[in-house]
């Protein structure tokens, strides 16, 4: 059947601020589903309130409403709009409780809007518990014995009736787990329960027998009107039921499944997906399956893309939430064709001939006084995810990724023996972000002791519930490691016998720095990086270098038409030669507080501005005669739009390391010719890689990595301050206690400290006295101690600024091109210095600031820009006190203000920073319609009988999903550390 001639027009509602349980993978899905059906000739509506995304860009949508997502708000934009159609289960459960609620406010049926994708009946029956439950059953399946409550008096009677404790609490309609958790006793319950009961929409909650510690699957499904079902991808939880998945280490396909366990996961989704009457689209299904006999659970289902269908999409290269838009307009699986191989349709399922491997993020640095245990209340803020032509590989290779210290197995520490082993096999019992590392080090411990593998697998099993094939994979990782340390004689020789040994440790994931740490190189003179590059040099001496696969969706059996592509240490590369020059784009990584999707938008700004693509831009349209070049875009972030495999000419799905990222530029630079690299748009991720990279004869676009010191290194920062006659506040630097306390006593308390080269605030504190500073100082001695053996001082100096009180903050966007500044948008900030600009709200133009303030800051931008020596993007945060204007820092890239300033002024800041940083000066973009043709942005300079806007940030901080180990809420101060993980824009 072809696409329904009915629909003219489409109501998109997005998924508001990124949230933890509802991040960017929805931005993700609802800008596929805008892009689907403009494709389609259909109008476009859109509400969403994020600014952040590529969603609410002005070219996504026919029409864009920057609105909450709120009954009122949505039915004044219906009443207006007359949308034939709603799509609601690409954005989340915000979409689809906001679907929900216009349906039972009988807006729908008022303006005569049809639901598509799944109806109001086919949302109830799969959200609502009890409707669930029944739909299970008639599918010939078993869920775990339950029953619904909606008062604290009914909760506790049903705890008697399943038996006693433990028992599991589930909300109804809520995303990420929220509400929900294990209740071990009456305190527990009233705690747990009492949230869900309070963060349910409907006031109900599911109570259900405990089934903590089965094993843990998810099946992604996709259905059409004619009811052709596929099974897009299996997913495995490396944890046991208990951890929510979102939280738990995944692997796809499921490896740990017999072919019949597997069949009957896979009956059983498609009865449910018919039961439900999801007609047309995606929805995800999750079962327990007990591991002593093999007794299936189903769990619950989601009747909409899920967090885990951009898992599944980037693992297996089948786009779901845009068939999921074709499927919804009519057309049939059989009739969309396969955008990877052109030849086979969606209604092939996709074949694996690879592992996948994510794993979450976590910020409980963030929140130090949270409970860290893993429960079934989704607490990660972002997740990586990578690939691997086994297993090992894909989870070392995973885990580099996430971009943080003590996230990679190692080797160096002591063995653990006796009573301190003992206490490790205890803490490995709760599981927290630190487990997976724990495991290893157990595993380590009783190989030492003298267990056999067997001995190893089981004692570990018993503590965890972790599958014994997983435990079985590091249990050959750790004997890997010992190999390469037996022969690390040989390897230092570059002996053609260490080929082998090198090979094999290469293709079980380890890292050049891992190698490095286990033959020795630590112990030498040379410092970390040393150590790296000199692996690298015996790898590539006996020609150890990785070779590239493409993600193809058929196994290898039909060819990729698009470059989507893994390293593996294989055999025949697979990429494909090109004449154009290429921009390689280094995205952002994981999800962060600090570093999230708006790092992101910029880099697909960059790719859309400098691929073929950009030509059908509405923001770029105006400059028809550019050059363009083919665009390589490398990231390992599952839930953004930058890794979608028609977002750049070619995508390599890996970690952002330096060991990773140069053997891509290797294989791309034998390809064909490279024009450079742009490291300012994706955060501090890819700034830190510009030296080296630089030093390694990789071409920088942009800013230079020596400008990028001038701004981040306080001494030089601070003379580049003083020669432009520019205030800031008396500051220092400090290696050591005694160098912190003399910097305080010399500029007087209170004085904001913070580590050198950090992104969201992180580790930043006000200190009022020496007591406060001693503390701040061990503590960041001891970190470092954990990382470099150092102690007595500091590989980096931490920064020591006065603080300013009662003042204003005001952050700046701009564009410098060497000769001429462009003031992107001033922001003022509501709340007063003090608070991260992450989290304070600001408003664009500013309220209060008179126009010769706001010169002064135009002023002193430019001097900063030309003395720090910035080509592109420069954020610039500054604090007013008593007329006078202080610099507090800046940044020469990329900032997270980026996508506000430009939906608030209509200009595409990354876009026009991508041309200067190829050397195109701000008059030529001026004159191409990049940029105002005269002035600065933000309205500053009105011109006549235009009105000015008002734009309003403001932050959404997840404090609901944090509580102390004895269940108080976390504090909820806001101060100079990050804490937001989105923001909303009105």
């Amino acid at each position: 059947m072809a696409k329904r001639q009915d629909i003219k027009s489409c109501l998109v509602i997005g998924s508001g601020p990124i949230v933890i349980g509802q991040a960017c993978e929805f931005d993700y899905s609802g800008t596929q589903a805008c892009k689907v059906l403009k494709e389609e000739g259909i109008r476009v509506i859109l509400v969403n309130s994020n600014p952040a995304t590529i969603m609410t860009d002005p070219e996504l949508a026919d029409a864009t409403y920057i609105e909450p997502l709120t009954t009122q708000s949505i039915t004044k934009i219906i009443e207006k709009e007359r949308p034939d159609v709603c799509l609601a289960t690409l954005g989340g459960q915000t979409a689809l409780n906001a679907a929900m609620a216009l349906g039972e406010a009988g807006v729908f049926e008022k303006y005569n809007v049809e639901l598509i994708g799944a109806n109001l009946e086919a949302i109830e029956k799969g959200e609502n518990r009890e409707e669930f439950k029944k739909v299970v059953e008639k599918s010939g399946a078993e869920s775990a014995r339950s029953f619904i409550a909606h008062t604290m008096d009914e909760c506790k009677d049903i705890v008697q009736k399943l038996g006693g404790y433990p028992v599991v609490v589930r909300p109804s309609f809520t995303m990420g787990g929220l509400g929900s958790g294990f209740a071990y006793n009456e305190e527990d319950l009233e705690r747990i329960a009492g949230q869900g009961l309070h963060y349910s929409p409907t006031s109900e909650v599911l109570l259900e027998e405990s089934i903590q510690g089965w094993k843990e699957y998810e099946l992604e499904m996709m259905r059409d009107e004619a009811d052709n079902v596929v099974v897009v991808c299996s997913i495995e939880n490396f944890d046991p039921v208990g951890v929510h998945t979102g939280d738990s280490i995944t692997v796809a396909p499921a490896l740990t499944l017999t072919d019949r366990e597997y069949q009957k996961l896979r009956d059983i989704s498609i009865n449910i997906i018919r039961e439900v009457g999801v007609d047309t689209g995606g929805c995800n299904i999750q079962f327990a399956v007990n591991p002593k006999d093999g007794r299936i659970i189903v769990i619950e289902m989601n009747p909409r893309v899920s967090r885990s269908s951009a898992l599944a999409s980037k693992a297996t290269g089948f786009p779901i939430a845009k068939i999921a838009t074709k499927c919804a307009l009519g057309y049939h699986l059989d009739e969309i064709q396969n955008d990877i191989t052109k030849v086979t349709p969606s209604s092939f399922e996709p074949a694996l001939d690879y592992i996948v491997v994510k794993i979450p993020r976590f910020a409980f640095d963030k929140f130090p006084a949270a409970d860290n245990t893993l429960t079934t209340t989704m607490k990660a803020v972002g997740e990586a995810m990578a690939i691997g032509r086994n297993f090992n590989e894909a989870l070392q290779k995973a885990m580099r990724s996430i971009d943080k210290s003590g996230t990679v197995f190692e080797w160096n520490s002591k063995v653990l023996k006796g009573q301190e082993l003992e206490n490790l096999l205890n803490e490995i019992s709760r599981p927290t972000e630190q487990r997976l590392i724990q495991v290893q080090q157990a595993l380590r411990g009783l190989a030492a002791s003298g267990k056999n593998v067997q001995e190893q697998n089981q004692i570990v099993f018993d503590k965890t519930k972790i599958d014994p094939w997983f435990l079985s994979q590091i249990i050959e990782i750790n004997t890997m490691a010992g190999e390469i340390a037996e022969n690390s004689e040989l390897i230092l020789n570059k002996d053609q016998r260490a080929r082998r040994i090198l090979h094999k440790a290469k293709s079980n994931g380890f890292s050049d720095r891992q190698i490095a740490d286990l033959i020795g190189l630590n112990d030498s003179d040379m410092k970390g990086f040393e150590q790296e590059n000199y692996v690298r040099s015996i790898r590539q001496d006996l020609n150890i270098i990785p070779v590239y696969k493409t993600v193809d969706t058929c196994a290898a059996e039909f060819e990729a038409q698009t470059p989507y592509y893994y390293s593996s240490y294989d055999f025949e590369s697979e990429v494909a030669k090109r004449d154009k020059p290429a921009i390689m784009i280094l995205g952002s990584g994981p999800n962060r507080i600090g570093q999230g999707i708006e790092f992101d938008y910029s880099c697909v700004h960059a790719s859309l501005e400098l691929g073929d693509s950009s030509s059908n831009s509405s923001f770029s349209s105006s400059q028809t005669n550019k050059e363009t070049f083919t665009t390589i875009m490398v990231n390992c972030n599952p839930e953004t739009v930058s890794t979608d495999y028609d977002t750049s000419d070619r995508l390599y799905f890996e970690p952002l390391t330096y060991e990773d990222v140069m053997a891509i530029y290797d294989a791309e630079s034998a390809a064909g010719p490279i024009k450079g690299v742009i490291v300012q748009l994706g955060g501090q991720t890819p700034l830190s890689l510009a030296a080296r990279l630089k030093d390694a004869g990789v071409p920088i676009l942009g800013t230079s990595p020596e400008a990028i010191d001038a701004a981040e290194d306080r001494e030089i920062f601070g003379k580049v301050l003083a020669d432009a006659g520019l205030n800031a506040p008396a500051y220092g630097t400090a290696h050591t206690q005694e160098q912190a306390r003399s910097v305080a006593d010399r500029i007087g308390y209170p004085v904001l400290v913070r580590p050198s080269y950090v992104l969201g605030g992180a580790g930043m504190e006000i200190v009022y006295n020496p007591e406060q500073l001693k503390v701040y100082v061990d503590r960041a001695l001891e970190n470092a101690s954990k990382l470099a053996n150092v102690r007595a001082e500091l590989p980096s100096p931490i920064l020591i600024d006065k603080f300013l009180d009662d003042a204003m903050e005001i952050d700046v966007d701009a564009l410098y091109d060497g000769e001429d500044l462009y003031l992107g948008g001033v922001m003022e900030h509501i709340e007063e210095a003090g608070i991260h600009s992450g989290d304070s709200a600001c408003v664009l133009p500013p309220a209060t600031l008179s126009l010769t303030q706001i010169q002064r800051i135009r002023e002193a931008t430019e001097k900063i820009a030309k003395g720090v020596g910035v080509q592109g993007l420069v954020n610039v945060q500054y604090a007013l006190a008593a007329n006078i204007l202080y610099v507090i820092e800046a940044n020469p890239r990329a900032s997270r203000t980026v996508p506000f300033v430009s939906k608030a002024t209509g200009i595409p800041l990354a876009k026009a920073a991508v041309r200067v940083m190829l050397g195109d000066k701000i008059r030529d973009l001026r004159n191409a319609g990049y940029l105002e043709e005269e002035g600065d942005g933000g309205s500053i300079k009105l011109k006549a009988g235009r009105k000015r806007a008002i734009a309003v940030k403001e932050a959404v901080l997840p404090f609901k999903r944090f509580r102390t180990p004895t269940g108080e809420a976390v504090d909820s101060l806001l101060g100079p550390e990050m804490r937001s993980t989105g923001e909303v824009m009105g």
